[in-house]
């Protein structure tokens, strides 16, 4: 390996040991991934056991929930247009209710009854209502990008959006799921998108990241949105902190979301690239976006330190072996290292994995794509922020006591780092860990002991999982047929625990109406 770095044959082996244990007889899941109709009025639910009556409010959700229209259907679960959930919940008692998001997309695909703008894994096909000329004409247009926000709610200045990974974000009330306002943030700053994973400082001020491609190719922006003041609204007065370039001003990595502490944003730079030029290219060829992403184990993972209050970029980067990652724990600072905690993989196929066809297999065919996955487990980073002309070479630079993980300075400005496993081997026996929570408000960016997640003993989460830190030690939540969802944890009035508090989860049942 170059640079004189260690060869990590033998440690990814023993990670890919984990990943690759055969499971059979896993459970059809096809029903989870078939479109559902939207509940526009409160539903009263049927209480079983006791939910806390200190609980009240409104448990917002967002994900894909419609996958045809017409005799049209989508190829990835990430196409399927947004539904939004509203779990209101007071005294104890608890109603629900459901609503389609009116983007661009599912009113037009809706009137025409087909689909008419391309998602993630799925091209629209031209008007069969053109002449050939015309339709030959359209394969060579720009394809637009999406307005189906069906990833996540987020918060900016007090009002609430629901968001996906493209420039375009809406607002929603959230006790009727009222589709409100399209907001491009495009019209605010320079980027051609934003995660839907922002983080918040107890300010109020969030930070984003976004692309922005042009003709020198593409470029990391860091974004500030600030707080709401009273003339304020939407992102107005939202900045671009600073830009960092991509290792390929072409082939830029794809990021689901980044890190943060108390004074930096730390972005990580994964090989799972985008080819911008099959991207630009892919209407008159044919194929979807996810036909232009692709995993290259070449290449390592590098992560970049920016300093939050300056937006200066570190010039010390901070290298690791190649892996995948979509979700962070959390991040801060402590004793002069960058504490780095994320949910990551040995490889990042895992996007390609998640087609409708395979979530609808079942039996062995089923089996199989799973045990083909390359499973996510929590691990942690330390990066020293102290590295200068006068760092040592070849030596590890992590002193901290009861720490695994190692930070070596191979040369200038270029320290590569070895993780440590936060878990201990009953965590694989659960299939790893993703979809990370925390006690957000009172310990991110902040040293913590908890975090919560999703295990995967199934293509899906099948089980919850709460972490302890102090002894790696986990407890979890697990009954056959129910599918939880990314927990939440929302804490006892009054709490002094760290832990003091309930999880809340929506939990399928494919079996079951």
């Amino acid at each position: 390996m170059s640079h004189g770095k260690p060869d990590h044959t033998v440690l990814s082996n023993y990670k890919r040991e984990y990943h690759t244990k055969g499971r059979h007889g896993l459970q059809y899941i096809g029903p989870l991934v078939q479109s559902v109709e939207e509940t526009s009025e409160p539903l009263p639910t049927t209480i079983k056991g006791t939910i806390p009556t200190w609980i009240c409010g409104n448990f917002l959700r967002n994900g894909p929930g419609k996958f045809e229209f017409g005799n049209q259907h989508y190829n990835h679960w990430f196409d399927g247009m947004a539904m939004m959930h509203c779990f209101q919940i007071s005294d104890g008692q608890v109603t629900y209710r459901s609503r389609f998001l009116r983007s661009d997309a599912y009113k037009r695909n809706s009137e025409m009854n087909r689909i008419v703008m391309s998602e993630f894994g799925t091209l629209a096909l031209p008007d069969p209502c053109k002449n050939i000329f015309q339709r030959f004409l359209s394969c060579f247009e720009t394809m637009k990008p999406t307005d189906n926000a069906n990833v996540n709610f987020v918060e900016y200045k007090g009002e609430y959006y629901v968001s996906t990974e493209t420039n375009f974000m809406h607002k929603i009330d959230p006790d009727t799921l009222e589709t409100k306002e399209k907001v491009d943030w495009s019209k605010f700053i320079a980027v051609n998108g934003a995660t839907a994973h922002p983080h918040i400082d107890p300010d109020g001020t969030v930070f984003n990241m976004g692309n922005s491609y042009g003709r020198k190719g593409a470029l990391y922006n860091i974004i500030r949105v600030p707080p709401k003041t009273e003339d304020s609204e939407t992102l107005h007065g939202a900045e671009v902190l600073c830009s960092i370039s991509p290792a390929e001003k072409n082939k830029p990595s794809y990021y689901h979301s980044f890190a943060m502490s108390e004074n930096y944003v730390v972005f990580i730079e994964q090989p799972i690239k985008m080819d911008l030029l099959k991207i630009v290219t892919s209407r008159m060829r044919g194929k979807g976006i996810d036909d232009c992403i692709y995993w290259d184990p070449k290449q390592e993972t590098v992560f970049h330190v920016v300093n939050k209050h300056t937006g200066k970029v570190s010039p010390v980067k901070y290298h690791t072996k190649a892996l995948s990652t979509f979700h962070q724990i959390n991040a801060f600072e402590e004793d002069g290292y960058l504490i780095v905690d994320m949910c990551c993989s040995d490889d990042g196929q895992a996007i390609k994995v998640y087609n409708l066809q395979n979530l609808r297999k079942s039996g062995e065919a089923l089996d199989e794509v799973y045990n083909s996955l390359s499973m996510a487990f929590p691990r942690r980073f330390v990066l020293p922020l102290c590295v200068n002309n006068d760092t040592p070479l070849n030596q590890n630079l992590n002193t901290r006591l009861n720490s695994f993980a190692s930070a070596v300075c191979f040369r200038k400005n270029e320290v590569f780092c070895m993780s440590e496993d936060l878990h201990d081997d009953e965590l694989l026996e659960y299939g790893g860990l993703d979809f990370p929570h925390i006690h957000y408000k009172k310990y991110n960016t902040k040293p913590y002991r908890y975090f919560y997640g999703c295990g995967f003993g199934h293509l899906v989460g099948d089980l919850l999982i709460k972490m302890d830190l102090m002894n790696k030690k986990l407890k979890a939540w697990h009954q056959p047929g129910l599918y939880p969802s990314e927990p939440v944890f929302v804490p006892s009035p009054n709490a002094e625990e760290e832990d003091d508090g309930a999880i809340l989860s929506v939990v399928l049942t494919p079996t079951e109406e």
